[in-house]
């Protein structure tokens, strides 16, 4: 058989264009593309109608593995982000125990995933109080980036991830421009973030809305404006995860605008639930920086249409179901985090693409090519020539309400159950093999490689 795959007649997304082509994979890579390809192949997909494009590359998700598997972990969480039409991921190095802040954590979570993945995925690097003199070693043992928090983050479990103060932040700062490597930064401003939710709970102002109000806008921004600062002086580069606000996405244009090495994401969840919503949806929908109101969300919208987020990321952050409960109706006392990378293609395509007419080809580049090119992955993010066959079909005359029975994680709870979406996906490969088909669910064994920085670092996992 001269090919492994052939995928044919589907609205194929390349960088710049939509096409109807066929697509031919060998080996793992993209072999040949063309309008007609009728050489003979092990298997052949029809796409007639559906769009064929690269897989999402999700580069902000929490498998929690090590240490809170009861959370999440490596099997569940890659066969909801390959349903979900990822086919890359990297993992943060929170909510996993030991936090991975230097090359003995690195090495515990490597071991963990050994044969769990559905789904390609990479590692980041943790930035934390004390361990400037281990960002050097994690960066030889291929860490993609790093990862820090300006806001308060972390519990009194040893081992357990903590934000950084100002030094910490200015020396890692330092080291890894030295190093050249990214650092993403969670922006919101600790001290007024932390005395308004104290405030709130003495007034007995607990519920979703208080939440909110607790984490206003200006402290996403000037904790955005702070980084930046520092960032100049240092020479470090820089990438803002999960902003909820356009005045945050200004400061940062204005900064790429100047000079500075800097790109932003954002997540489904600002796009899609408002303050309103999130008290009707409840704990399920608390995460930080808070959902916004309708208005905020409007003006986040208007920077996406305008092409000004780099990527979309899920910040899938799980956690058990009692985490997401108080028995005394207090928002402030439960976990803060959401359960939705299943959701992240479908959703913002329905939304995006569809809805609000975004360029199916910016929806490509904010998904995959966007976060390969950022996070160093040379091989994927794009359908072209000698690329990883990474590759999603979508169908957009499809549409579905979200099922509790139809997760893939762990814990089945999401703020999306019984959301209508106007989109499936209905296939995902990963390097040309099928991990998922929508008729019958996860495909085959786990086929995730490791994906590294470092070049000599081994890559199968």
């Amino acid at each position: 058989m001269k090919y492994d795959l052939l995928i044919k007649d589907g609205k194929v997304v390349f960088r710049d264009e939509v096409r109807n082509v066929d697509i031919a994979i060998k080996n793992g890579k993209i072999s040949a593309i063309a309008e007609k390809i009728d050489d003979e192949a092990l298997n052949t997909i029809n796409a007639e109608g559906q769009y064929v494009m690269p897989g999402m590359i999700d580069t902000h998700v929490h498998i929690c593995e090590p240490g809170r598997t009861e959370w999440e972990g490596f099997v569940t969480g890659t066969k909801a982000l390959a349903a979900g039409g990822t086919t890359s991921y990297v993992d943060m190095p929170l909510n996993a125990l030991p936090a991975t802040v230097d090359r003995e954590s690195l090495r515990s979570k490597l071991e963990a995933a050994k044969g769990k993945n559905y789904v390609d995925f990479a590692l980041y690097g943790g930035l934390v109080p004390g361990n400037i003199d281990n960002l050097e070693e994690l960066s030889d043992e291929g860490v993609v980036a790093f990862k820090c928090f300006m806001s308060t983050c972390g519990s009194d479990i040893p081992d357990d991830f903590t934000n950084v103060d100002d030094f910490t932040l200015y020396a890692g700062m330092k080291k890894l421009a030295k190093l050249g490597h990214v650092l993403s930064i969670h922006a919101e401003n600790a001290v007024i973030t932390d005395r308004l939710a104290e405030e709130a709970v003495k007034q007995g102002n607990l519920t979703a809305t208080d939440y909110v109000a607790s984490r206003p806008v200006f402290t996403e921004v000037e904790a955005v404006k702070r980084a930046l600062f520092l960032a100049k002086e240092t020479g470090c580069k820089l990438h803002f995860v999960h902003i909820s606000t356009a005045e945050a996405v200004d400061k940062i244009i204005e900064a790429q605008n100047g000079g500075q090495d800097v790109t932003v994401e954002s997540c489904p969840h600002y796009f899609t639930i408002t303050t309103a919503q999130f008290e009707e949806i409840g704990p399920v929908a608390k995460c930080s920086p808070p959902l916004r109101n309708e208005e905020e969300q409007v003006k986040l919208w208007g920077k996406l249409i305008e092409g000004k987020i780099d990527m979309l990321t899920s910040d899938h952050s799980p956690c058990p179901p009692d985490m997401k409960q108080s028995d005394t109706n207090n928002i402030f006392e439960v976990w803060g985090g959401i359960t939705g990378c299943q959701n992240n293609v479908d959703l913002m395509f329905d939304e995006a693409v569809l809805k609000r007419n975004v360029p199916v080809t910016d929806f490509v580049r904010m998904i995959a090519t966007n976060p390969a090119r950022r996070f160093n992955m040379p091989t994927k993010g794009e359908i072209a020539i000698s690329k990883d066959a990474d590759i999603i079909l979508v169908d957009a005359s499809q549409s579905y309400i979200v099922k509790k029975e139809d997760l893939y994680y762990r814990h089945k709870h999401s703020p999306y159950i019984g959301r209508n979406i106007n989109c499936r996906v209905t296939k995902t490969f990963v390097r040309g093999n099928l991990v998922f088909d929508l008729d019958h669910g996860i495909v085959g064994d786990p086929v995730g490689e490791l994906i590294t920085y470092n070049e000599k670092v081994s890559a199968l996992v």
